[in-house]
């Protein structure tokens, strides 16, 4: 008799997967989007952002534009707003010694005066910044700070056709009009754009700026402290711990600004001597353009706008490198005149009251503040009582 042989079944396959029909991929797809339009906005009303008198953005978090926003959006009508670089923001002195601070204190009032300055930043960034976070800037008073810093040499113009890193460089234009000293890759240079018209993705800056220090997550977890071997002190810590639902706040005691920094002092005492720039003609200027095209592009938005030229520190410069210099600054004026413009061009500080080219010291602050609100003109422009 023959033997019976089992019969072989073929061993059925496990299959992990979930296919979705047209209508489960339709909700799948709007679940994705309620998340990505609701959570910044959501978002806003969870973190606690604590702003008060002469308050400003961070230096930690110079490049978290969504903050910057979300500040722009706090204003009230009422507040005029100090807007420009590291000068309005601050670079040497503390909060309670800027430029904002002393024309609040001139006016008798706390929190009149707006500092909306950015640290790093140059009017080829300001342009950029104003355009995509600065939509809430309307229909109030501007005060927009001209500093000619930016065109004392190709360089800090950026039309040196020689590659060169620079700040916020996600704020420049990416393709027009061309920055010669600016390299970066197509895929970079898309990104920045498409970070700048999608809140969701500008909220995830955000969160990198201020709770991973700038950082994705993946690369703060893998963040090396020194040693040898090194080590990862990041790497078995919980990332959604650092979520603290609180705006990181300036430090009380920076020890790189104020009258007890070692960086609080005249630019004299550096021993540096007289300096030559390599002035950049306003006609070729980059920066000067970006400038005329942020005048324009605030005035448009109902913006009644004051620009203060300078002062830039006169004293740094050699003698013969003057002319130049005045020659830039008197077009530039003229142009405002030509404009209708309200503008002040303030007299050079005493050299004592410069940390730099163009930075006041705290007294430097105290006196240009004291000195606009006594302009005839700036006294005209402000909101009658």
């Amino acid at each position: 008799m023959a033997e019976l042989k089992p019969i072989k079944t073929p061993e059925a396959q496990f299959v992990n997967e979930v296919r979705l029909n047209a209508r489960q991929w339709i909700v799948a797809l709007g679940v994705v989007l309620l998340t990505v339009v609701l959570t910044p906005a959501l978002w806003k009303k969870l973190e606690r952002f604590d702003t008060g008198p002469d308050y400003r953005i961070p230096y930690a978090l110079s490049k978290d534009y969504w903050l910057y926003q979300r500040r722009a959006q706090q204003l009230a009508p009422t507040n005029i707003v100090l807007l420009g670089d590291s000068v309005i923001w601050g670079e040497y002195v503390l909060p309670d010694g800027t430029w904002s601070h002393f024309l609040n204190r001139e006016a008798g009032v706390t929190n009149r005066y707006v500092n909306a300055g950015v640290n790093g930043l140059f009017p080829l960034a300001l342009e950029g910044l104003i355009r995509s976070y600065g939509q809430p800037l309307r229909h109030q008073k501007i005060i927009l700070h001209c500093n000619l810093l930016w065109l004392t040499s190709p360089k800090a113009d950026l039309s040196t056709d020689k590659e060169e890193p620079f700040n916020h460089a996600a704020l420049v234009p990416q393709f027009s009009p061309k920055i010669p000293c600016y390299r970066a890759a197509a895929s970079e240079r898309l990104n920045a754009v498409v970070e700048r018209n999608v809140p969701f993705l500008e909220w995830v800056s955000h969160l990198q700026n201020a709770y991973f220090g700038q950082k994705s997550i993946p690369k703060w977890t893998l963040e090396e402290e020194g040693g040898e071997p090194p080590q990862h002190p990041n790497s078995y810590r919980n990332p959604f711990a650092q979520i603290t639902l609180t705006v990181p706040s300036e430090p009380r005691d920076d020890p790189q600004r104020g009258p007890l920094s070692s960086r609080h002092k005249p630019w004299s005492t550096n021993d540096q001597g007289t300096t030559h720039f390599e002035w950049v003609a306003t006609d070729r200027s980059l920066q000067w353009q970006a400038f005329q095209r942020v005048v324009a592009l605030l005035r448009a938005r109902g913006n009644n706008v004051m620009v203060v030229l300078g002062p830039f520190n006169e004293h740094l410069m050699a003698e013969d490198n003057r002319p130049a210099y005045r020659k830039i600054r008197d077009e530039v004026a003229a142009w405002l005149v030509q404009n209708q413009i309200p503008h002040v061009v303030p007299e050079p500080l005493p050299s004592a009251l410069y940390a730099d080219a163009s930075h006041p010291l705290t007294h430097g602050y105290e006196l240009l503040a004291n000195r606009l609100y006594a302009d005839a003109l700036f006294q005209k422009w402000l909101p009658t009582k």
